[in-house]
């Protein structure tokens, strides 16, 4: 199973790509640039997908669904949008297939052309605020808040698989407000939505933080963000909260009367995070012996393995078993039982590590007798006996399950802190790029030429300017300009 699996050290795109595969997550599909999520892989996606949507039912969203196809004439209408988004979207041009006269096959009917092409989805900005239009007329309408839970298509050249692949799974709010205040305040609470799921869920400690312009969403005044660290020292971008200002609703003339009689546009938010959560969660705590997952996110959190050696045994330790099983699940913890007879223990034992399974339990005829099982932690690779007399099963597995989920994040959150580094100088800024990577806290002058240069000279870009951080004046690491604060600097995915 982990057997061969390459090591971090030596190759981390290679032991990401491999353990994705062996983990049966994800593979590469027949279309290019696509993915197939596997079922193990998939019923992670779902466990995020359930917290996700219940966290944003929570703050008052609901669910809608919009068309995978746009109109072009949609995509022209907000320039900045357009310009951003133009080199990666799918175009159909016909609606239809005939067969060759040559009998050669199937070919475009020339005579099926679309009046006007349609985009396939890349984002959903455009068909949605058409639709606005007609669901808006009052004050009494807003806000709306709603969530779409889809596909889209942005065309890659290079793809790999959850970080970057042709067609991608995500969610996308989609908000319209009386006042740029309340549009302000939502893009903010959406960003926190997003880490506060990263922290409890994922273990996944993130920045908070504000793009610049050159980096912001296209067709947003403003672009809120979590970054997050991986283990080779390059950031992940692992979620995105957009301040739309009125530009949508004038593009699509969304207005609103308002309380005094007056007609205005309406302020608009877009946020969103991907199946490139996945990618995220393997890098941020996976080791060379497979996936590390944290419990809130696995898709089961205890797998149960019988030991025998003849059919008595394993009708005694399977009896056994499942009354175990029944507890645990009883208390609402996930639970796997293992009865296959087609592979060995020892194998089995390799195949859950490596699909980063929380908890083994282990239980065999001499467990049976001393009212014992074996207990093996994934995170620490270790293992303890556990006379069953001493405490309800559910307590300590329970408890177990949140040590777990905690020492995974301590962990992450310590190379994190580990991985932050900062620099007053170029000489510094290069040296430590190259040396140690991860994020680079320095001084920058503000501009987007410089910000240009800096990722022209060393492929490191401005990943946020954080939110926390207190206003420092210092000089541009680069220019020596001066500047007003610190940004966040890194390489990344």
């Amino acid at each position: 199973m982990s057997k061969g699996l390459p090591k971090r050290s030596e190759d981390y795109s290679l032991w990401y790509n491999e353990l994705v595969k062996r983990a049966d997550l994800a593979e590469n599909s027949a279309v290019r640039g696509c993915m197939v999520i596997k079922p193990y892989g998939y019923s992670i996606w779902e466990k995020m997908q359930a917290e996700l949507d219940r966290m944003f039912k929570e703050t008052g969203h609901v669910n809608a669904y919009f068309p995978l196809f746009i109109p072009k004439s949609y995509l022209s209408k907000e320039a900045n949008h357009v310009q951003g988004f133009a080199k990666e979207c799918a175009v159909v041009t016909h609606y239809r297939l005939k067969n060759a006269e040559d009998g050669s096959g199937i070919i475009v009917d020339p005579d099926a052309k679309l009046e006007e092409e349609l985009i396939v989805r890349p984002t959903s900005e455009t068909v949605i605020w058409s639709t606005y239009k007609n669901w808006v007329q009052s004050y009494r309408d807003l806000p709306l808040l709603i969530n779409q839970w889809a596909n889209v298509v942005r065309w890659e050249m290079r793809t790999r698989l959850f970080l970057r692949t042709s067609e991608f799974l995500w969610q996308e709010g989609h908000t319209a407000h009386a006042t740029k205040s309340e549009a302000e305040a939502e893009t903010l609470q959406m960003m926190e939505v997003y880490a506060q799921f990263a922290e409890e869920f994922m273990a996944l400690p993130v920045v908070k933080g504000r793009k610049t312009a050159s980096e912001r969403f296209a067709g947003a005044d403003d672009t809120l963000c979590i970054e997050a660290m991986m283990q080779d020292g390059k950031a992940l971008q692992a979620g995105t909260s957009h301040f739309l200002g009125q530009n949508f609703a004038k593009a699509f003339d969304v207005k609103f009367a308002t309380k005094e009689g007056g007609l205005e546009y309406v302020w608009g938010t877009s946020w969103g995070v991907s199946t490139r959560l996945m990618g995220a969660l393997i890098m941020a705590h996976s080791d060379d012996n497979g996936l590390v997952l944290p419990p809130k996110l696995a898709p089961f959190q205890v797998v149960i393995i019988p030991i025998y050696r003849s059919d008595e045994e394993f009708e005694a330790v399977s009896k056994k078993s499942k009354e175990l099983m029944k507890s645990l699940r009883g208390a609402g913890i996930s639970v796997k039982f293992d009865d296959r007879d087609t592979q060995k223990p020892g194998w089995k034992f390799a195949e859950y590590e490596l699909k980063g399974v929380p908890v083994r339990i282990a239980i065999g005829p001499r467990d049976l007798e001393n009212g014992t099982i074996e207990l093996a932690r994934r995170d620490t690779l270790t293992k303890e006996q556990f006379e069953l007399a001493s405490m309800p099963l559910e307590t300590k597995i329970a408890g177990l399950l949140e040590e777990i989920q905690t020492n995974i994040f301590e962990k992450a959150n310590s190379f994190k802190q580990e991985m932050t580094t900062e620099v007053n100088s170029w000489d510094e800024f290069k040296q430590v790029l190259k040396e140690k990577a991860g994020f680079l806290s320095a001084h920058w002058d503000g501009t987007s030429e410089t910000e240009e240069k800096i990722k022209e000279l060393t492929k490191a870009t401005i990943r946020c300017i954080p939110l926390n951080q207190k206003a420092e004046k210092g000089t541009c690491v680069l220019t020596g300009n001066p500047s007003s604060g610190r940004a966040l600097f890194a390489k990344s995915y």
